[in-house]
């Protein structure tokens, strides 16, 4: 089983390839809830087709919303998720912008900083 949950960034754009699908045992399942342009599609159709994966759940997209007429609509070993696998919960979210507030307001590092460098 692959479950993509990184960050897009220059070094993992395209990253679900042909070589990566091949690199999983015979079988595997791929989840991706992370960003559309991690997986190379024709390539993961591929090996849906071929077998060599047996299913994707797949919640994000090249294209969002999905075109009507993309394959994955229709393909028997894809599930497709409506773009939900990471609903914000408002409280926690707001305890994170208040306990950031207060940590600025005492001279404190914050807290879930993006890395520029990093890309995420």
């Amino acid at each position: 089983m692959l479950i993509n949950l990184l960050p897009l960034t220059a070094d993992t754009r395209g990253l679900v390839n042909a070589t990566l699908l091949a690199a999983l045992p015979a079988g595997a399942g791929v989840v991706n809830l992370a960003r559309g342009a991690h997986v190379v599609d024709a390539d993961l159709l591929a090996a849906l087709d071929s077998g060599h994966v047996s299913h994707a759940v797949l919640d994000v997209f090249h294209t969002e919303p999905l075109p009507p007429g993309h394959r994955y609509w229709t393909h028997s070993q894809v599930t497709v998720l409506p773009h939900a696998a990471a609903m914000t919960d408002a409280r926690s979210a707001s305890a994170v912008v208040a306990a950031n507030i207060t940590a600025l307001a005492a001279g404190r590092p914050l807290a879930n900083l993006v890395s520029a460098g990093r890309g995420y």
